[in-house]
């Protein structure tokens, strides 16, 4: 599943090359998660203002409404510039296509658990309840410190689960959870309230630190991701723990183990991430 990361390096893969361009048609495959909200043809006419992100969406501003753009489980966006090599015809699993005067926006989504949309601004009740209830973002200034320990202290669940949940920072996905856990040296399975003070700032920073170097290493690439520009992530080498079980930690060259944590997998390191005490 595509997480924050592979989202954020999506936009910028060309949000810039698409900002200003005319909307000169649109067309939709077969339907997604959720309906368009509006009839694609009346999307002509309008402009992209440009892209921002929030959480796993993609908010697409056009001069009237917006567009979200989620890729789902197995979703991706390609934009083929002017001057580029056409995309070509749509397939089967392209099930919406955003002609601009400057290249062709195209959702591949073999699954369809993706969606596009339309909502005539963030104050409308479809917006509102997809991301009114979304955590701090993880790479901007809103993500402070205080309100992060607040959070983690004010649960009981198990710290990755609570990563995951998106309700105190957003976009710590099953990949990157686990990595910023070994990082921090947390069990996955310690009561987020458990979590010491140390431990809580260290997690943090590794939080923003992860992320970054995700986004810098074009997100990860297990199975089928790219950007919009058709390039591939790296960040799966730059893995410590994640799909490693068995490998020796590079660390303390104890065996990575993996555990089922509300049916995703987790990878740990046992020896350098003890069972939860506070510390």
């Amino acid at each position: 599943m595509p997480e924050l990361p592979e989202v954020e390096v999506t936009r910028r893969s060309f949000a810039d090359r698409i900002a200003g361009a005319r909307i000169d048609a649109a067309a939709l495959g077969k339907p997604l998660r959720w309906p368009l909200g509006l009839l694609p043809q009346a999307l002509v006419g309008r402009e992209v203002l440009g892209v921002r992100r929030r959480g796993k969406y993609l908010l697409v501003d056009l001069s009237e409404g917006l567009l979200l753009i989620h890729l789902g489980m197995s979703g991706s966006l390609r934009f083929a510039g002017l001057d580029e090599v056409p995309l070509g015809s749509a397939g089967p699993h392209d099930h919406f296509d955003l002609q601009t005067s400057q290249g062709l926006l195209r959702l591949h989504d073999p699954r369809r658990f993706g969606a596009v949309i339309y909502v005539p601004d963030e104050g409308d009740a479809l917006a509102r309840k997809l991301l009114d209830h979304l955590g701090m973002e993880p790479l901007s200034g809103s993500f402070t410190f205080d309100a992060f320990k607040a959070g983690l202290a004010a649960s009981r669940t198990p710290i990755k689960q609570l990563l995951l949940s998106g309700s105190v920072v957003v976009g710590v996905g099953n990949i990157y959870a686990s990595e910023v856990l070994f990082h921090s040296r947390i069990h996955p399975a310690t009561p987020a309230r458990d979590v010491g003070p140390r431990k809580v700032k260290t997690l943090y920073e590794a939080i923003r630190s992860v992320l970054a170097l995700a986004v810098e290493k074009g997100g990860t690439t297990l199975r089928d991701f790219s950007a919009a520009n058709g390039m591939e992530g790296h960040f799966q080498l730059q893995a410590k723990v994640y799909a490693r079980e068995g490998l020796p930690c590079t660390h303390c060259g104890a065996p990575i183990k993996l555990m089922k944590q509300g049916q995703r997998s987790t990878f740990y390191c046992a020896r350098c991430q003890k069972e939860a005490k506070a510390l």
